[in-house]
């Protein structure tokens, strides 16, 4: 099944010929485009994509907060932002908004594709060495394990979880026991009212 992605920017014909490129790709399959921050979220509504790819410099200089609204209203939405140059300050910053991918602008396309098929399968797809040492207190929690444990404090249930997030019913008990483990809860219940008491959800 291909991973469906909608592309944003600011100038149409850049987006048509990346698309153009992206589509050659086994694998991907883009399905919309989004020229600015007040199209981004319709499109994502509109086409449901997998992945969700801003450029970080387009968008008036909004793609940070696009990425956190798209995370906090389609949480089942992965998004990779392209950035000028990635730093660590750049790296954590957008993680701290949502993202689950960062790929330099000056990538090869093998490295965007595999940015891509990482973020589409809930995974932080980010050059290790760019990423903030944990600091002791934080969440080692995934992006992923967050979402679910956010529906599971909703009332959510496990095949639910899965409809929401475009998961399997698997995936989704794979993430819960991974996040009860760590946050030593006695359910998913117990481990989605630890995380929620942390501020982490």
């Amino acid at each position: 099944m291909s991973i469906r992605v909608v592309v944003a920017g600011d100038h149409q014909l850049v987006l048509e010929a990346f698309a153009e490129t992206l589509n050659g790709t086994d694998g991907l399959d883009v399905v919309g485009l989004a020229t600015s921050y007040e199209a981004v979220m319709p499109a994502v509504e509109r086409h449901r994509p997998t992945v969700l790819l801003l450029g970080e410099s387009t968008m008036g200089g909004k793609a940070l907060r696009a990425a956190t609204d798209v995370r906090s209203a389609h949480p089942w939405c992965g998004v990779a932002l392209m950035v000028g140059a990635a730093t660590p300050a750049v790296v954590d910053r957008a993680v701290a908004a949502g993202a689950l991918g960062v790929v330099p602008k000056n990538a090869r396309l093998p490295q965007l594709v595999t940015t891509l098929m990482g973020v589409a399968g809930g995974c932080l797809t980010v050059d290790p060495a760019l990423l903030r040492p944990a600091v002791a207190g934080e969440t080692a929690l995934s992006v992923r394990e967050m979402d679910v444990l956010r529906l599971t404090a909703g009332g959510a249930s496990v095949k639910e979880i899965a409809g929401e997030l475009y998961l399997a019913a698997g995936t989704v008990r794979n993430l819960t026991s991974a996040a009860i483990k760590k946050l030593g809860g006695r359910n998913r219940f117990d481990a989605a009212r630890i995380a929620s008491e942390h501020g982490w959800l």
